[in-house]
């Protein structure tokens, strides 16, 4: 596990670890994700995509086909739009 500690200003440096992982930079943009759970993950924006596979992954976590994904996002939409 890797740890950071927030300072008084609120601020808290990325590891030099993550950095390498990541290869974050100067001025580079993290976008801050809350999960269902409410567990924080911090995802970098200057990444390609595919190095972000699998960040949102949780366990027991089903794999779905891109037909069921399409289907959600039309059920999501028509659910949404009654509100």
């Amino acid at each position: 596990m890797v740890q950071a500690r927030l300072t008084a200003k609120g601020q808290i440096t990325i590891p030099k670890k993550l950095e390498t992982i990541y290869i974050c930079k100067l001025g580079s943009k993290v976008d801050f994700v809350i999960d269902e759970n409410g567990d924080v993950k911090v995802v970098p924006l200057n990444v390609a995509a595919e190095r972000l596979s699998g960040i949102l992954h949780q366990k027991g976590m089903k794999t779905v086909s891109l037909e069921e994904m399409e289907q959600a996002i039309v059920e999501g939409i028509n659910d949404w739009t009654r509100y």
